[in-house]
């Protein structure tokens, strides 16, 4: 359970530096980053079960996820529009800053 928390503030503070660093996406404060982070979750969840994602080759999950990152983040915003807001192109930078971001952190501290 604590784990699951300090994945949840993880990400939260990861979508505000994203925020903060990148045009094209604006997230209201550390709740909105909290809300936003857990549609995020909830939606990548769906997606990924729906596409099948254990069935990915390794080649191929890099583009994938980076592409599901990107839907994600932008179908996110719909969903919660008073706490996210994110056009196509800040989706796509911020899914490319969360992968870079991702691939430094260690699996088991998210």
């Amino acid at each position: 359970m604590l784990g699951f928390v300090i994945r949840f503030i993880v990400s939260a503070l990861v979508l505000m530096l994203v925020s903060w660093l990148l045009p094209g996406i604006q997230v209201a404060g550390f709740i909105g980053a909290l809300v936003a982070a857990l549609v995020i979750a909830g939606l990548g969840y769906l997606v990924e079960n729906f596409i099948g994602g254990k069935k990915i080759s390794p080649q191929n999950r890099g583009i994938i996820g980076f592409l599901t990152a990107a839907v994600v983040i932008y179908l996110a915003s719909f969903i919660i529009p008073a706490y996210l807001n994110v056009t196509i192109i800040g989706a796509l930078l911020a899914a490319f800053v969360i992968g870079i971001i991702d691939a430094f952190v260690p699996t088991e501290l998210r």
